[in-house]
């Protein structure tokens, strides 16, 4: 012990003591700590438009509910956003602004909007009478940048930006996006500059649903759950069994923690899918290993929050091939998180 303390002892100008340079460098770290913490806290307690949060980074707090609404409860959101929107659950109000004004090939085939180009955003009113705004939105490579500028100057945040489709063309991004306050007007025009920097086009009128050329009983089936035909795809949905929460703003159920299937039909009882799966930490190898078995191409791992808690992980994935092998191929995946069937 004295030979090292000797040996530190030299390395120090002057002849102080590693002691000496340990005290030297918490006072130090202590300086910068102080330093840092007026913008820390600015960082992290103003949210859209200026509004207090009331979630936190690390979950701390009493935990906020949401409550139930009704379309009418959204009118002037709508009105800002330019379309109608549905209720889900009756708590998140819901638009969606598909890219129908895009030709998009994936792996030689003619991506649909319903399958994989539709923007999706919610918004949730809270007990404390605010709101937050969730959303995933399709945008161009070249579109990227000043949507990205247009929602900053509005607190808008983004907490993902990742892909859903592999060796796409044109070149495409989706962002998901997390706003909160007690001004959903606000947020919704905050959203609505950020999109007028797109050329996602208007909103048009109802059409009949054609029929889904796919042996959908035999997916449902080979899925466990019974699926619905939307946009001139199957969609086949589970959500997550555990409560989430974000920050201590609890989501409704499925709100940003869906395992999604889409179906494309192509002719045949073939189609293209597209889909991710909502997964817990330790179920992440579980899942891709399944995919990877079933002959399902991996796309994408991210997250779609900031801070929820438990800790959400999703992969994105493609394949083309036989429906019902396809839905067989992802039961696998399925059994190994904890999802129920959508309802």
């Amino acid at each position: 012990m004295t030979g090292d303390r000797q040996q530190d002892t030299s390395k120090n100008p002057g002849g102080k003591t590693d002691t000496d340079a340990r005290v030297v460098t918490s006072r130090r770290r202590v300086l910068a700590a102080a330093a840092l913490t007026p913008v820390l806290t600015a960082a992290g307690t103003t949210g859209a438009a200026g509004t207090p949060r009331t979630a936190t980074a690390n979950g701390h707090g009493e935990r906020i509910e949401p409550v139930r609404t009704t379309p009418a409860d959204w009118a002037d959101v709508a009105r800002v956003l330019g379309r109608p929107g549905n209720m889900l659950r009756d708590m998140a109000y819901h638009t969606g602004f598909p890219r129908r004004d895009l030709l998009v090939v994936s792996g030689g085939v003619v991506v649909t909007p319903g399958l994989a180009l539709g923007t999706h955003v919610a918004f949730v009113r809270y007990a404390d009478g605010s709101t937050m705004l969730m959303g995933d939105v399709v945008v161009t490579e070249k579109e990227l940048q000043q949507v990205t500028d247009a929602w900053q100057a509005h607190g808008i945040e983004q907490t993902a930006l990742h892909k859903h489709l592999l060796s796409q063309t044109p070149d495409l991004w989706w962002t998901h996006l997390h706003a909160h306050g007690h001004d959903a007007v606000a947020l919704a025009r905050g959203l609505r500059a950020g999109l007028d920097r797109t050329a996602t086009p208007p909103a048009r009128p109802p059409r009949p649903q054609a029929p889904i050329d796919l042996d959908t009983a035999a997916m449902d089936a080979a899925l466990g759950a019974r699926g619905t035909a939307d946009d001139g795809i199957y969609k086949i949905l589970f959500v997550r069994r555990e409560t989430v929460v974000d920050g201590h703003l609890v989501l409704p159920p499925g709100l940003g923690s869906t395992s999604a299937f889409n179906f494309q039909p192509l002719g045949g009882g073939r189609a293209a899918l597209s889909g991710d799966c909502a997964m817990l930490a330790d179920e992440v190898p579980h899942v891709l290993k399944a995919l990877r078995r079933g002959g399902i191409e991996l796309v994408e791992l991210h997250n779609h929050h900031l801070a929820e808690s438990p800790r959400l992980f999703f992969t994105h994935f493609w394949a083309v091939g036989d429906g019902v092998a396809l839905a067989r191929a992802l039961r696998p995946a399925v059994d190994a998180t904890d999802v129920v069937p959508n309802v």
